[in-house]
């Protein structure tokens, strides 16, 4: 079984409560490693706990929230086997699950409305990895 993790920094709390609610509604479950509110924390606290939570179990995929994503991201691909991207639209979304398997998914609070959010995780969790030419590029990122 697949699951969620989600975190967010004190930037990005407010859509990820947006996301957080719009799974629930849909009947995904989400394990939420904070934060738990607005006051000002540490971007990479939050990234690290769902990069684990990925690089871990395979099958877990995640979602990261800051003012521009691009904290996230950066902090999450640190991690072996972590495949975090940006997304500023649906395409994106979709490609980077059907060509490089992506995992993560890193959103900007003040670059992404809340619809465009739910549509953005919509997309990146029931688009799945193409596999053949492009598993041979996604096996020769790691080392």
């Amino acid at each position: 079984m697949r699951y969620i993790g989600i975190a967010c920094d004190h930037a990005g709390y407010d859509l990820k409560r947006a996301i957080v609610d719009f799974l629930s509604v849909n009947g995904i479950s989400v394990r939420d490693f904070g934060a738990h509110n607005r006051r000002s924390c540490d971007y990479p606290t939050y990234a690290k706990k769902v990069a684990e939570f990925v690089n871990d179990n395979p099958d877990n995929m995640g979602i990261l929230v800051c003012g521009t994503g691009i904290g996230m991201s950066i902090t999450a691909n640190r991690y072996l086997n972590v495949r975090a991207t940006l997304c500023h639209s649906n395409y994106d979304a979709k490609m980077s699950r059907k060509h490089i398997d992506a995992n993560i998914i890193c959103l900007g609070s003040r670059t992404t409305t809340p619809e465009l959010a739910r549509e953005f995780v919509d997309v990146f969790l029931n688009t799945a990895f193409e596999g053949g030419r492009h598993k041979k590029r996604v096996d020769m990122i790691n080392p």
